[in-house]
Protein backbone atom coordinates (compact mmCIF):
# COMPACT_ATOMS: atom_id res chain seq x y z
CA UNK A 1 0.00 0.00 0.00
CA UNK A 2 1.22 3.26 -0.91
CA UNK A 3 0.92 6.20 2.06
CA UNK A 4 -1.58 8.94 0.75
CA UNK A 5 -3.72 11.23 2.42
CA UNK A 6 -6.18 8.29 3.00
CA UNK A 7 -4.03 5.60 3.78
CA UNK A 8 -4.70 4.91 8.03
CA UNK A 9 -1.80 3.31 10.21
CA UNK A 10 -2.66 2.74 13.64
CA UNK A 11 -2.39 0.31 16.44
CA UNK A 12 -5.56 -1.74 17.58
CA UNK A 13 -6.67 -4.64 20.43
CA UNK A 14 -7.87 -7.48 18.95
CA UNK A 15 -11.10 -8.52 20.66
CA UNK A 16 -13.08 -11.09 21.20
CA UNK A 17 -16.76 -10.73 20.69
CA UNK A 18 -18.88 -11.63 23.66
CA UNK A 19 -21.16 -13.18 21.12
CA UNK A 20 -19.40 -15.20 18.42
CA UNK A 21 -22.44 -16.91 17.23
CA UNK A 22 -21.62 -20.24 15.17
CA UNK A 23 -17.49 -19.01 14.62
CA UNK A 24 -15.68 -18.76 17.54
CA UNK A 25 -12.27 -18.13 16.03
CA UNK A 26 -13.02 -14.48 14.53
CA UNK A 27 -12.40 -11.40 16.39
CA UNK A 28 -12.49 -7.57 15.76
CA UNK A 29 -10.81 -4.38 15.74
CA UNK A 30 -12.70 -0.80 16.37
CA UNK A 31 -11.04 1.82 14.16
CA UNK A 32 -10.10 5.27 15.39
CA UNK A 33 -12.82 7.89 14.46
CA UNK A 34 -9.40 9.83 12.59
CA UNK A 35 -9.08 6.94 10.17
CA UNK A 36 -12.77 6.28 9.88
CA UNK A 37 -13.00 10.18 8.84
CA UNK A 38 -10.75 9.34 6.21
CA UNK A 39 -12.99 6.56 4.37
CA UNK A 40 -15.29 7.79 1.96
CA UNK A 41 -18.54 6.79 3.60
CA UNK A 42 -19.80 6.00 7.34
CA UNK A 43 -21.92 3.12 6.10
CA UNK A 44 -20.33 0.03 5.25
CA UNK A 45 -16.97 0.42 2.74
CA UNK A 46 -14.16 -1.57 1.37
CA UNK A 47 -10.59 -1.11 2.78
CA UNK A 48 -7.43 -2.60 1.52
CA UNK A 49 -5.09 -3.13 4.52
CA UNK A 50 -2.65 -4.61 5.97
CA UNK A 51 -2.49 -6.45 9.25
CA UNK A 52 0.43 -6.88 10.74
CA UNK A 53 1.99 -6.27 7.39
CA UNK A 54 -0.64 -9.19 6.45
CA UNK A 55 -2.53 -8.01 3.23
CA UNK A 56 -5.86 -8.45 3.16
CA UNK A 57 -9.48 -6.55 1.74
CA UNK A 58 -12.51 -6.46 3.73
CA UNK A 59 -15.35 -4.67 4.11
CA UNK A 60 -15.76 -2.56 7.14
CA UNK A 61 -19.51 -2.09 8.88
CA UNK A 62 -20.68 1.08 10.75
CA UNK A 63 -20.81 1.03 14.67
CA UNK A 64 -23.53 3.74 15.08
CA UNK A 65 -20.80 6.27 16.73
CA UNK A 66 -20.16 7.08 13.06
CA UNK A 67 -16.84 5.33 12.98
CA UNK A 68 -16.28 1.51 12.04
CA UNK A 69 -15.38 -1.64 12.77
CA UNK A 70 -13.16 -4.65 11.38
CA UNK A 71 -14.19 -8.38 11.27
CA UNK A 72 -10.86 -10.38 11.51
CA UNK A 73 -12.01 -14.05 10.27
CA UNK A 74 -10.14 -16.69 12.32
CA UNK A 75 -7.84 -17.57 8.93
CA UNK A 76 -7.26 -13.58 8.76
CA UNK A 77 -5.77 -13.80 12.44
CA UNK A 78 -4.10 -16.83 11.87
CA UNK A 79 -1.92 -15.07 8.64
CA UNK A 80 -1.39 -12.11 10.66
CA UNK A 81 -0.10 -13.87 13.36
CA UNK A 82 -2.36 -12.73 16.00
CA UNK A 83 -4.35 -13.45 19.08
CA UNK A 84 -7.02 -12.31 20.76
CA UNK A 85 -5.86 -9.30 23.10
CA UNK A 86 -2.83 -8.26 21.13
CA UNK A 87 -2.51 -5.28 20.01
CA UNK A 88 -2.05 -5.28 15.95
CA UNK A 89 -0.82 -2.69 13.50
CA UNK A 90 -2.90 -2.15 11.01
CA UNK A 91 -2.54 0.13 7.65
CA UNK A 92 -5.94 0.82 5.67
CA UNK A 93 -7.06 2.73 3.35
CA UNK A 94 -10.38 2.74 0.73
CA UNK A 95 -10.31 -0.14 -1.61
CA UNK A 96 -9.63 1.00 -5.28
CA UNK A 97 -12.46 -0.60 -6.38
CA UNK A 98 -15.81 -1.63 -4.36
CA UNK A 99 -16.52 -5.33 -4.89
CA UNK A 100 -19.40 -6.93 -5.40
CA UNK A 101 -21.58 -7.83 -2.34
CA UNK A 102 -22.94 -11.50 -2.05
CA UNK A 103 -26.74 -10.85 -2.67
CA UNK A 104 -28.47 -13.44 0.36
CA UNK A 105 -30.25 -16.17 -1.19
CA UNK A 106 -33.83 -15.03 -0.20
CA UNK A 107 -33.54 -11.63 -1.94
CA UNK A 108 -31.66 -13.31 -4.28
CA UNK A 109 -34.84 -15.49 -5.03
CA UNK A 110 -37.47 -12.52 -4.94
CA UNK A 111 -35.63 -10.90 -7.55
CA UNK A 112 -35.56 -13.95 -9.87
CA UNK A 113 -39.33 -13.78 -9.33
CA UNK A 114 -39.62 -10.20 -10.13
CA UNK A 115 -37.95 -9.55 -13.45
CA UNK A 116 -38.55 -5.55 -13.43
CA UNK A 117 -37.21 -5.33 -10.15
CA UNK A 118 -33.59 -7.43 -11.17
CA UNK A 119 -32.94 -5.10 -14.21
CA UNK A 120 -32.81 -1.99 -12.18
CA UNK A 121 -30.95 -3.91 -9.51
CA UNK A 122 -28.79 -4.61 -12.44
CA UNK A 123 -27.82 -1.47 -13.35
CA UNK A 124 -27.54 0.02 -10.46
CA UNK A 125 -23.71 1.40 -8.85
CA UNK A 126 -21.97 -1.67 -6.58
CA UNK A 127 -22.77 0.86 -3.61
CA UNK A 128 -26.24 1.38 -3.87
CA UNK A 129 -26.20 -2.38 -3.87
CA UNK A 130 -24.36 -2.85 -1.11
CA UNK A 131 -26.91 -0.26 0.74
CA UNK A 132 -29.87 -2.33 -0.22
CA UNK A 133 -28.52 -5.26 1.27
CA UNK A 134 -27.46 -4.00 4.29
CA UNK A 135 -30.84 -2.33 4.61
CA UNK A 136 -32.27 -5.93 4.11
CA UNK A 137 -29.82 -7.83 6.41
CA UNK A 138 -30.14 -5.48 9.37
CA UNK A 139 -33.62 -6.42 10.73
CA UNK A 140 -33.75 -8.96 13.54
CA UNK A 141 -37.17 -10.45 12.68
CA UNK A 142 -37.78 -12.48 9.64
CA UNK A 143 -41.05 -10.99 9.47
CA UNK A 144 -39.50 -7.31 8.68
CA UNK A 145 -36.29 -8.94 6.59
CA UNK A 146 -39.30 -10.39 4.35
CA UNK A 147 -41.26 -7.15 4.43
CA UNK A 148 -38.26 -5.43 3.36
CA UNK A 149 -37.20 -7.79 0.50
CA UNK A 150 -41.02 -7.22 -0.49
CA UNK A 151 -40.61 -3.52 -0.55
CA UNK A 152 -37.03 -3.49 -2.16
CA UNK A 153 -38.61 -5.62 -4.63
CA UNK A 154 -41.79 -3.21 -5.25
CA UNK A 155 -39.17 -0.06 -5.13
CA UNK A 156 -36.73 -1.17 -7.30
CA UNK A 157 -39.33 -2.35 -9.85
CA UNK A 158 -40.57 1.13 -10.12
CA UNK A 159 -37.38 2.32 -11.09
CA UNK A 160 -35.84 3.26 -7.25
CA UNK A 161 -32.45 2.93 -7.84
CA UNK A 162 -31.82 3.72 -3.81
CA UNK A 163 -32.85 2.70 -0.36
CA UNK A 164 -34.49 5.75 1.47
CA UNK A 165 -35.05 6.29 4.48
CA UNK A 166 -32.09 4.46 5.68
CA UNK A 167 -29.20 5.30 8.01
CA UNK A 168 -26.02 3.42 6.62
CA UNK A 169 -24.25 4.71 9.94
CA UNK A 170 -26.45 3.62 12.53
CA UNK A 171 -25.90 6.93 14.10
CA UNK A 172 -29.89 8.59 14.05
CA UNK A 173 -31.26 4.99 14.40
CA UNK A 174 -29.11 3.08 16.47
CA UNK A 175 -29.18 0.07 14.29
CA UNK A 176 -25.69 -0.62 13.83
CA UNK A 177 -23.03 -1.11 16.90
CA UNK A 178 -19.87 -2.95 16.78
CA UNK A 179 -20.01 -5.82 18.71
CA UNK A 180 -19.83 -6.15 22.48
CA UNK A 181 -16.37 -7.56 23.48
CA UNK A 182 -15.75 -10.57 25.82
Amino acid sequence: MTQDSTTSRFKAKLLRPAAPGDDASWAFVILPKDASEKLPRRGRTTIDGTINGYRFQATLEPDGQLSHWLRVSGELREAAGADVGDDVMLEIAPAQEESEPDIPPDFLAALADYPEARAVWDSTTTIARVDWIHWIASTKQAKTRALRISNACDMLASGKRRVCCFDQSGYYSKAFSAPKPA
